[in-house]
């Protein structure tokens, strides 16, 4: 169970990175829409992993990619924003959301039985 300190600090940085992200993406990652879904930080605020959507590219393996590998500048910048709120910066590991886009495939499936009669009839 999270403690107050965690879910405070964790919806801080999801907030700031989410600038961050806003400010710096588009030098990264070019025209992909990222959004950070969750932050998961440790009882000791050491380490802090981020889960990211990421949105209008078939390539999502490849942002994350270069998120990673542009973690420094991200954590830099990160620190800047969070300075009066946090004396450390965690540690930050980046990992793929896709709860959406399972969303929409069950969606998509409930839809094509629907169209082809196997939901049962309607009452």
């Amino acid at each position: 169970m999270e403690s107050k300190r965690q879910k405070q600090t964790q919806e801080l940085i999801r907030r700031h990175f989410s600038s961050v992200l806003l400010a710096e993406g588009s030098y990264i990652y070019g025209s992909a829409f990222v959004t950070v879904t969750t932050v998961q930080v440790t009882p000791d605020i050491s380490q802090a992993k981020m889960y990211l959507s990421v949105y209008n590219t078939e390539a999502k393996d490849a942002v994350i990619d270069k998120v990673n590998d542009n973690i420094p500048i991200l954590k830099k910048n990160l620190a800047y924003r969070l300075k009066k709120h946090i004396r450390r910066i965690p540690d930050i590991t980046f990992y793929r959301d896709d709860t959406l886009d399972e969303m929409f495939k069950v969606d998509r499936l409930l839809d094509n039985l629907k169209a082809n009669g196997g939901m049962g009839e309607e009452e």
